[in-house]
């Protein structure tokens, strides 16, 4: 069978003292997508309507990745001081890609940014930050120094959960990279895994294919951690799955 393609939006990049705006993805979700595999392919923003819709059909699953925070704009609310920076090209070009995908049921996985965004697409909203919105929160940013694949806190998942069965496991160990979190979750979706101090970890939806979203970024993990594999894995059979139920 032909490796499902699935797609990656990037994000807006500038390095310093250069004016030329690029758009970036990191291999850790290209090298994870091939592993289990897919077919990666970066999309760019900045794109015209007609131009990304030509993209999308052709695309089996969609896989948003992690990166700077969601506008809160998006989600009905005034930015604050606590929200940190933002994408605003990103956030056009993933919303449009994810409401696409859930219309027309097309596999969809979110990491990070990525489930902040599902939620957002759907309906939902987000905690600006963790420590200034949330009492008594755990350390759910990166800590400067500690590598990516660092064990920050463990996670509680509902076992008849996908992402429980693609883990093997209803209770593990994580990273923990981020400063927003979902707040109220979006129609149609459903929370299926908790931090200790309650922030959500993982949603799936209610009656789509496949669309799952994570908290935690499983992509830096999968060398230390070989059941983190089984998220990917689990996608790429789920678009398998649907594109012979389209044949």
């Amino acid at each position: 069978m032909t490796k499902p393609l699935i797609g990656i939006p990037t994000r807006s990049l500038t390095l310093p003292g250069d004016t030329l705006l690029r758009y970036a993805g990191l291999a850790t979700y290209t090298r994870a997508i091939e592993l289990a595999g897919g077919a990666p392919l970066l999309i760019p923003l900045g794109l015209g309507e007609a131009t990304l819709r030509a993209i999308f059909n052709r695309l089996d699953g969609l896989l948003m990745q992690g990166g700077v925070d969601v506008h809160p704009q998006e989600y009905g609310e005034p930015v604050q001081d606590y929200c940190g920076e933002i994408d605003p090209a990103r956030d056009t070009v993933e919303l449009q890609l994810l409401r696409w995908a859930f219309a027309e049921n097309k596999p969809t996985l979110g990491i990070c940014r990525g489930i902040q965004m599902m939620n957002v697409a759907a309906g939902g909203s987000l905690y600006q930050d963790i420590p200034a919105q949330l009492q008594n929160p755990l350390k759910h940013q990166h800590v400067k120094g500690n590598p990516y694949d660092f064990l920050a806190h463990s996670i509680e998942l509902e076992p008849a959960s996908r992402l429980a069965r693609a883990l093997g496991a209803t209770k593990i160990k994580v990273n923990s990279l981020h400063h927003q979190s979902l707040k109220q979750i979006a129609p149609g979706f459903h929370v299926v895994a908790r931090a200790p101090d309650g922030v959500i970890e993982g949603i799936e939806s209610d009656h789509h294919h496949f669309a799952v979203g994570v908290q935690f970024h499983p992509e830096w993990m999968i060398d230390a951690d070989t059941r983190m594999i089984g998220v990917f894995k689990a996608f790429v059979q789920a678009i398998e799955e649907a594109v012979r139920s389209h044949a």
